[in-house]
C-alpha cells in the first residue's frame, strides 16, 4: 500500500509511504533502489520510530549498498510490519 504524503514544489521532491511485512522490505529495498528516483529511503518500525535511513545517490554503485542491504535484511527480520518512507525527486 503506498501513501503520497506530500510534495515540495520549490525542489519538487515527493514522499511515499509503503507498510510491508518484514519479509518483503528487503525486495522492496531493491526495487526503490533500480528506479533510480529514489533520494532517501527511511525505515521505520510499527510505532513510527526509525529504524535505519538509506541516501541514494547516482555516485554510488552496487557494491556500496551490498552492506547497507545485509543490514536491512537482518533488521527485516527482526520486526513484523514496517513502514517505508521514500523521498523522490
Amino acid at each position: 500500500m503506498a501513501t503520497k504524503t506530500k510534495t515540495n514544489k520549490k525542489e519538487k521532491n515527493t514522499s511515499e509511504q509503503f507498510k510491508v511485512k518484514g519479509e518483503e522490505v528487503l525486495t522492496k529495498i531493491k526495487g526503490l533502489i533500480k528506479e533510480g528516483n529514489v533520494r532517501r529511503i527511511i525505515i521505520k518500525n510499527e510505532k513510527g520510530k526509525t529504524m535505519m535511513e538509506i541516501p541514494v545517490t547516482f555516485a554510488v554503485v552496487g557494491a556500496v549498498f551490498a552492506p547497507m542491504l545485509a543490514a536491512v535484511g537482518a533488521l527485516a527480520a527482526l520486526l513484523t510490519n514496517v513502514t517505508i518512507e521514500v523521498e523522490r525527486k
